[in-house]
């Protein structure tokens, strides 16, 4: 199977190239990095839930996952400033090719009644983000020993200027966007 990276030199690049007229290959958009973020509400009353995900998104990523905390204190969630509340992890090079290559191949096509990611969830500057509603999706999470179903969000960051050159870099990259 062709690594994605490959596929980006090969194909990718030169048709972006063509289709944009871009007079230096710098300015050929590509994907920098990949954020994928999970939010742990129940982490105030459960200790051991935000290691059950950091092990969860550490699987599903092949990167240490990392907590995240509260920046400010809000007393109607009973959130106290520098609670841990949710798990990241940024993907670069070869580790965030292999995760879009799984995510567009694999984890997608496994949603029951999936049609195709929304074309238009970019944010004005060519990035797109994908929200899921569970990680049962991929293929290395076992449904036996998942203590809670939780979603995550997806965000694919891009050197793209508008959202057209970031939604055809993704759609060369494989991306099943909905018709």
């Amino acid at each position: 199977m062709a690594r994605l990276k490959d596929i980006y030199k090969a194909d990718v690049a030169p048709a972006l190239m063509k289709k944009y007229e871009y007079k230096s290959v710098m300015q050929i958009p590509k994907l920098d990095k990949v954020i994928i973020n999970v939010g742990v509400g129940d982490a105030k009353d459960n200790s051991k839930a935000i290691d059950n995900v950091i092990g969860d998104v550490t699987l599903i990523a092949g990167q240490k996952a990392i907590p995240t905390y509260a920046r400010k204190s809000v007393a109607n969630f009973k959130l106290r400033q520098g609670m841990k509340i949710g798990v990241k992890v940024t993907l670069r090079g070869e580790r965030m090719y292999e995760f879009v290559d799984k995510l567009f191949n694999f984890a997608l096509p496994r949603v029951r009644d999936f049609k195709g990611i929304n074309p238009n969830a970019f944010d004005g500057r060519g990035n797109y983000a994908l929200g899921l509603k569970e990680q049962l999706i991929f293929p290395e999470i076992e449904y036996d020993k998942v203590e809670k179903i939780r979603g995550m969000d997806i965000v694919f960051v891009t050197t793209a200027r508008t959202d057209a050159e970031g939604r055809d870099l993704l759609a060369l990259l494989g991306a099943p966007y909905a018709k």
